[in-house]
C-alpha cells in the first residue's frame, strides 16, 4: 500500500512538473507594420508556427530552458534570437525584421525629381535593373525595353530599321527619353539615337507612364524613360559582356573603373557589328539592316565635403548602317539604279551635375548634345544637324516634416537644320535653321498628410517664342492603408510642337510626297492615371499585382493622312480629337523555392475622331497600336549555379499602313516572340550564357510591296500594276528576323 501511494505521488509530481511548461507570443513586424505568414521556429525543439495576417504568433507547451528562436519570411533577412523559458506565464516576445538586401526597396528619382523609396513615391515608377535585361540579352536600350509591359519598340521601316518607343500605344514622339534626368534623346536623335545607348552604362531604367510635364517639360505627354547611368563609386573594377548570334551579329560591352585622387571614373565601350546581308523572305532586300556602331562612355564622380554631388559624363556614338537591295553597297549611296538606305550618324553628349557648397540643397544640372545625320533614302538625301543645350537649377527644401518643396528653373536651346522644306524661309528661297529657346520654371509641393496619405501638386510654365506661354499643371495622390496596398492617382496636361522631318520616318523615305496642308498648331493633351499596387505575402510565395488605368485626350493632334492619296502624306491638325485609354496589369510571383514568374498584359484603345465634310464623325484606329499586348518571364535556378530564363512578348492585331486595294491585311495577326536562355555561373565572376531568340521562328508574312520597283519607275503600267501600287517600306509589326541562337560570356571583377 505504501509503495502504491509513493508511486501515485511520484506520478502526480511528474505531471505537475511537466505541466509547468511555458509559452511565448508576440508580433512579427517590419517598421512597425505586421509581417504576415512569417515562420517562427524553436531550433532545439523543432517546434514551429506561423504569424497571422496581423503578424501575431503563439507557441505553447515549451519546456523550461534556453532556446534559439528563428524567424524567416520572404523578402526579409532571417532573424535569430536567444530566449529563456523560466516561467509558466506567457512570455511576450516581439520581433522586428530587416528587409533582405536583395529585396531592398528601390530608390527612384523620376517621379518627383527627388531620391525617394519607390513605395513612398506618390507617382508610380517602374524600375528595371540590368539583371532584368540580362534575361534576354540585347545590344542596345531600344531592343531591351521591349521586355517591359506597355512599352513597345516600334520599327517604322523594313529597310533601314528606324524605330521609336511607344508607351501605352502613344507614338514615339510622346515618349521622353532622359539620361540621368537630362533630355538627351529628342527630335532628330529619336530616329536612330536610341540604338546607340548601350546596356553597359545602365544602372537602372525608371519608367513613368503618363503625364510628367510639370517637372520635365511639356513634351513628356505619354511617359518618361529615364536611363540612370552607373555611379563610378559603385561600379565594378572590370566588366565584360560579349555575345554573338547565328546570324553573325557581334556585340561587346566593356567597362573599367579607375580612381585618381578624389575622383572616381568609369570608362565604358560598346561595339556592335552586323555585316551579313540575308534575304530569307526572298524579296531581294536585306531582312535586317547592316550596322557598324561604336559607343564610348566616360563618367567621373568627384568626392566632396558632406557627400555633396558632383559628376560629369561624356558619350560619343558613331554608326554606319544600311539596308536595301541585296546588291547594294555603301558606295552606291544616292543611286537611282540600286535602291538602298544608308545612314551615317555621329553624336556627342555631355552631362553634368553639381550641388552648391551651401547648407541648402540646391542642385545644378546641364547637358549638351550634338547630332549629325548624313543619309540617303534611295535617291532622296536627308542631311540634318541638331544641337541641344540644357541647363537646370532646383532647390530641394524640406519646409516642415510633412511638406517638401521643389522649386526650379530651366533653359533649353535647340538649333536644328536640315535640307527639307521644314527649314526653308517663308518665301521658300533660302535656308533658315530653326533656333528654339525654351525657358521655364517649375514648382512642386509634396505633402505627407499622414503616414497613409500623400498629396503632390506641381506646376510648370514654359515660354515658346512662337506659341507664347505654356502651362503644365500636375496633381498626384497616394493612399496607402497598409504596407501591402497602395492607390495612386494623377492628372496632368501636355503641350508639344512637332517637327515632322525628325519624328516621322515616312516623311524621309522619298516613297511618298509630303504635303503640309496648313500652318500646324501645337498639340495639347489632358492625361490621367489610376494605379493600384497589391502585395500578398504567404508562407510559400509573395504575389505582387500592379494595375494601372490610363486616359489621354488630345486636341490639335497632328496626323498624317496616308489614305487620301497613296503617293502622298498629308499632314494637318486633327479637326476633332484623339483618345488613348486602357488598362495595364503586371503580376509578379516569387516562390520560396528558386522560381520567379512575371506576367503582364495591356488592353488599350487608341483612336481619333474627326468630322468629315458632311459633319459626320468618323473614328479611325491608330496605326501600330494593338488593343492587346503583354509580356512574360519565367526564371528558375537549378543546382550547380545553372539558371533558365524563358521570356517573351505577345501582341494582338494592330492596324497597319496599307495602300489602296492593298492585298496585304490591314491588321496584323496575333503573334508572340519567345526566347529561352540558360546561364552557368562560375567562380571568380565568370558567367557563360546561351539560348535561342524567337524560338517559334515567327516572321511577318508580308513586308515590302513592289520590292522589284523601288524607284516607282513602272507604277503606271496598266498591265503589270493595275492597282497602281507604289513601293512602300512602312508595313511593319515585327522584325524580319527569325529564330537564331546566341552564345555569350560575362566577366565581372569588384
Amino acid at each position: 500500500m505504501i509503495h502504491r501511494t509513493l508511486l501515485f505521488i511520484f506520478l502526480l509530481l511528474s505531471q505537475i512538473i511537466m505541466a509547468q511548461n511555458g509559452s511565448i507570443s508576440g508580433h512579427i513586424r517590419y517598421k512597425n507594420q505586421p509581417v504576415s505568414f512569417a515562420n517562427i521556429t524553436l531550433i532545439k525543439m523543432g517546434m514551429s508556427t506561423q504569424s497571422d495576417t496581423e503578424g501575431y504568433y503563439n507557441l505553447t507547451d515549451i519546456p523550461m530552458g534556453s532556446y534559439q528562436i528563428q524567424v524567416s519570411a520572404i523578402g526579409f533577412k532571417n532573424h535569430n534570437s536567444k530566449i529563456v523559458i523560466d516561467t509558466i506565464a506567457v512570455k511576450a516576445f516581439d520581433i522586428q525584421l530587416l528587409q533582405d538586401e536583395s529585396a531592398l526597396e528601390e530608390v527612384v528619382v523620376t517621379g518627383t525629381m527627388r531620391e525617394v523609396s519607390r513605395s513612398t513615391s506618390p507617382v508610380p515608377v517602374e524600375v528595371f535593373t540590368p539583371k532584368f535585361f540580362k534575361k534576354n540579352p540585347t545590344p542596345n536600350l531600344f531592343e531591351a525595353v521591349g521586355m517591359i509591359n506597355g512599352v513597345k519598340p516600334q520599327l517604322n521601316c523594313n529597310v533601314c530599321n528606324t524605330g521609336d518607343i511607344h508607351i501605352n500605344g502613344m507614338e514615339g514622339p510622346y515618349t521622353m527619353i532622359l539620361i540621368d534626368g537630362m533630355p538627351i534623346v529628342s527630335s532628330l536623335s529619336t530616329v536612330y539615337g536610341l540604338s546607340g545607348i548601350p546596356n553597359s552604362l545602365i544602372e537602372r531604367v525608371e519608367v513613368v507612364k503618363g503625364p510628367a510635364s510639370s517637372l520635365y517639360g511639356s513634351e513628356s505627354m505619354g511617359g518618361i524613360i529615364n536611363v540612370i547611368t552607373k555611379n563610378p563609386k559603385n561600379a565594378p573594377l572590370v566588366s565584360l559582356d560579349v555575345f554573338c548570334t547565328s546570324w553573325e551579329e557581334y556585340n561587346v560591352d566593356a567597362s573599367v573603373k579607375f580612381k585618381t585622387g578624389t575622383t572616381t571614373g568609369i570608362l565604358g565601350m560598346n561595339y556592335f557589328n552586323y555585316q551579313n546581308p540575308l534575304d530569307k523572305n526572298n524579296d531581294n532586300f536585306t531582312d535586317v539592316t547592316l550596322q557598324n556602331r561604336i559607343s564610348v562612355f566616360n563618367k567621373w564622380s568627384f568626392e566632396r565635403k558632406e557627400n555633396r554631388v558632383a559628376s560629369l559624363a561624356t558619350r560619343y556614338v558613331y554608326e554606319d548602317r544600311w539596308g536595301g537591295e541585296m546588291n547594294f553597297r555603301p558606295n552606291m549611296r544616292g543611286s537611282d539604279q540600286v535602291y538602298g538606305e544608308s545612314i551615317y550618324t555621329m553624336r556627342t553628349e555631355v552631362i553634368g551635375m553639381y550641388q552648391l557648397p551651401i547648407a541648402e540643397k540646391i542642385f545644378t544640372q546641364f547637358s549638351y548634345n550634338w547630332h549629325d545625320q548624313n543619309s540617303w533614302y534611295g535617291a532622296t538625301p536627308f542631311k540634318a544637324r541638331q544641337q541641344v543645350a540644357f541647363v537646370q537649377g532646383y532647390w530641394d527644401k524640406q519646409l516642415t516634416p510633412s511638406h517638401n518643396l521643389l522649386l526650379g528653373a530651366t533653359f533649353r536651346f535647340t538649333q536644328y537644320d536640315d535640307n527639307t522644306p521644314g527649314t526653308l524661309s517663308a518665301d521658300g528661297l533660302t535656308n533658315q535653321p530653326m533656333d528654339t529657346p525654351l525657358p521655364g520654371i517649375f514648382i512642386q509641393d509634396e505633402w505627407a498628410i499622414n503616414p497613409k496619405n500623400t498629396l503632390l501638386a506641381g506646376y510648370r510654365f514654359d515660354y515658346d517664342k512662337h506659341h507664347g506661354g505654356i502651362h503644365s499643371p500636375r496633381i498626384a495622390y497616394k493612399l496607402s492603408p497598409n504596407a501591402n496596398n497602395a492607390i495612386r492617382a494623377s492628372f496632368g496636361t501636355g503641350f508639344r510642337v512637332v517637327n515632322l522631318f525628325t519624328e516621322d520616318h515616312s516623311a524621309l523615305t522619298g516613297a511618298r510626297e509630303v504635303i503640309i496642308a496648313n500652318a500646324l498648331n501645337p498639340e495639347r493633351s489632358y492625361n490621367s492615371n489610376l494605379n493600384y499596387n497589391l502585395k500578398i505575402p504567404t508562407s510559400s510565395f509573395v504575389l505582387q499585382v500592379d494595375a494601372t488605368g490610363f486616359y489621354s485626350y488630345f486636341t490639335n493632334k497632328i496626323v498624317g493622312d496616308f489614305d487620301t492619296d497613296p503617293s502622298k502624306i498629308i499632314y494637318d491638325n486633327l479637326d476633332g480629337h484623339a483618345i488613348s485609354s486602357g488598362i495595364s496589369l503586371n503580376t509578379e510571383i516569387t516562390f520560396d523555392f528558386p522560381l520567379k514568374i512575371m506576367l503582364g498584359g495591356t488592353y488599350m484603345d487608341v483612336y481619333t475622331e474627326e468630322k468629315d465634310d458632311l459633319g459626320t464623325v468618323g473614328r479611325t484606329q491608330q496605326l501600330h497600336a494593338p488593343k492587346w499586348s503583354g509580356n512574360y518571364l519565367i526564371s528558375y535556378s537549378l543546382p550547380k549555379d545553372f539558371s533558365v530564363d524563358f521570356t517573351g512578348t505577345w501582341s494582338g492585331p494592330m492596324r497597319l499602313p496599307i495602300l489602296a486595294n492593298d492585298y496585304r491585311p490591314e491588321y496584323s495577326p496575333w503573334f508572340t516572340i519567345a526566347n529561352i536562355q540558360v546561364t552557368k555561373k562560375f567562380d571568380r565572376g565568370f558567367e557563360v550564357y546561351g539560348g535561342v531568340k524567337n524560338i517559334l521562328d515567327f516572321v511577318p508574312k508580308y513586308a515590302l510591296i513592289r520590292a522589284f520597283d523601288p524607284f516607282n519607275n513602272h507604277v503606271n503600267d496598266p498591265i503589270g500594276n493595275p492597282n497602281h501600287y507604289t513601293f512602300d517600306t512602312a508595313y511593319n509589326y515585327a522584325q524580319l528576323q527569325g529564330a537564331r541562337m546566341f552564345l555569350g560570356v560575362r566577366y565581372t571583377l569588384y
